[in-house]
């Protein structure tokens, strides 16, 4: 504005008060000098008066001052307000995504309608099979927008990924503050995602066709990955040949599915037989929370040393004790994780019991949807179920072999699984004791209740 009337463009202004024409020293201090030259014939204002003399000059100079004035003390009360929520571990502005502004706490409540697909979005990009547009296209679907309406774009979807506040932890101004809100997401699963993404840093082209298990092996001979192709309307997977000469052959995708689901097969258990096994992981489950509470005990007081060194940190810094301000950061980020992954492990206990019981009941009833998978014939869920058992796929003499995951590599390798259904009866009889499982069948759940390497 001040420029087009140094342009002669206008002669005046007006107003509704001098506070709305500058709230700066230099705002203030032009249109004055403006006046003075006589660039602004006049000022008009319906709630101020103002004449063109010194007087009136004057008083709007210490109408420009009080709203200078204004705006400082305003900032510096806000600024008042955000230190005092950030030492209680308060976000202090406008909730994020997935969070709504608690007004009468001060505080941020999780967004029950929104939450859960920001849950699910951290989910399924930890897994690495989706990528960030693909991630978008799932909340669309969903539904999920901007609090503004708008539709989520994908730098938008990345900064979401990338926000610590998911997990409990906040970075305002520079620094990092340990939030008092309740988390959406666990820290793992945070880290999860980091990882994924920075192995991301190449782009990927696009493809001319979608195979569903391009990528996932790597040749028994020279270790290339193996690529697929289609011809005559059928899909091939072999061998990239980058590093050398390599005589691995084509294999037909029907081939390479039936041995997928030879696999799969394999590791499905009976349904009586789980039921036996979950029991069991039940008993034992309840004899591990007694064994536990001495665990928990200790990352408590662990929990406590971190507390009490963080709170020393924070007491030599304010007093200036040869810290330095990216060094103070620094050593309170490390504490802050180091608290952190604590609290999950605590959380880990309390709510399982024990940590290495849920995985095998995980195990367990992956085992038993073996069989549905079998029926559905979806080549993705197939790819998705071999990464979840397994790693280090590998294609050697059109033979697909991998290496089963701890648990998986037990049910596996274990002599009675591959032929259950030969010494499993179909209508089984009460044993001595009212056992419903026979003497080999009960055997053969005892094996899998343990881990081994």
């Amino acid at each position: 504005m001040l420029d087009r009337i140094c342009k002669g463009e206008a002669g005046g202004i007006l107003a509704w008060h001098p506070d709305r024409l500058a709230r700066n020293s230099i705002d203030g201090g032009k249109i004055i000098y403006l006046l003075d030259t006589g660039q602004i014939k006049d000022l008009k204002f319906p709630t101020f008066w103002f004449d063109s003399t010194p007087q009136g000059k004057f008083m709007l100079n210490i109408a420009f001052g009080q709203s200078k004035y204004y705006i400082d003390n305003l900032s510096e009360n806000i600024k008042r307000g955000h230190r005092a929520k950030l030492r209680k571990g308060i976000w202090p502005t406008f909730a994020p995504l997935g969070y709504l502004n608690n007004h009468k706490t001060k505080g941020i409540d999780i967004d029950l309608e929104r939450a859960p697909f920001i849950r699910k979005a951290f989910e399924l990009y930890g897994t690495g099979e989706y990528t960030l547009k693909a991630i978008v296209k799932v909340l669309g679907q969903a539904g999920l927008k901007s609090y503004k309406g708008n539709v989520l774009s994908v730098s938008s979807v990345q900064r979401m990924l990338q926000n610590s506040i998911y997990y409990g932890v906040f970075s305002f101004n520079g620094e990092v503050y340990d939030g008092t809100h309740e988390p959406i997401i666990s820290k793992k699963l945070f880290d999860s995602v980091q990882q994924v993404m920075s192995n991301r840093g190449k782009k990927q082209r696009k493809r001319k066709h979608e195979f569903a298990f391009s990528g996932l092996m790597k040749c028994g001979f020279c270790g290339c990955l193996i690529t697929a192709e289609k011809q005559k309307g059928h899909h091939y997977y072999r061998c990239t040949k980058k590093k050398q000469k390599c005589d691995e052959k084509y294999l037909r995708e029907e081939k390479l599915v039936e041995q997928m689901k030879e696999i799969i097969q394999k590791v499905s258990l009976p349904d009586d037989w789980a039921k036996n096994m979950l029991t069991e992981i039940d008993k034992e489950k309840e004899q591990a929370r007694e064994e536990t509470k001495v665990i928990v005990q200790n990352l408590q007081s662990r929990k406590t040393e971190i507390e009490i060194t963080t709170e020393k940190l924070l007491d030599l810094f304010i007093e200036g004790k040869g810290i330095e301000p990216e060094e103070y950061q620094t050593k309170k980020q490390k504490l802050l994780n180091e608290k952190l992954d604590i609290q999950q492990r605590i959380n880990d206990f309390e709510q399982m019991g024990n940590n290495r019981l849920e995985p095998m009941k995980e195990m367990i009833l992956n085992s038993c949807q073996a069989k549905i998978l079998l029926l559905q014939n979806d080549n993705q869920k197939i790819r998705a179920f071999l990464k979840n058992i397994g790693s280090n796929f590998i294609l050697k003499d059109k033979k697909f072999l991998f290496e089963g995951k701890i648990g998986w590599r037990t049910l596996a390798n274990s002599p009675q699984f591959p032929n259950w259904r030969r010494g499993w009866d179909s209508n089984p009889r009460p044993a001595k004791g009212g056992n419903t499982l026979s003497r080999r069948a009960r055997s053969a759940t005892l094996p899998p209740l343990h881990f081994v390497n």
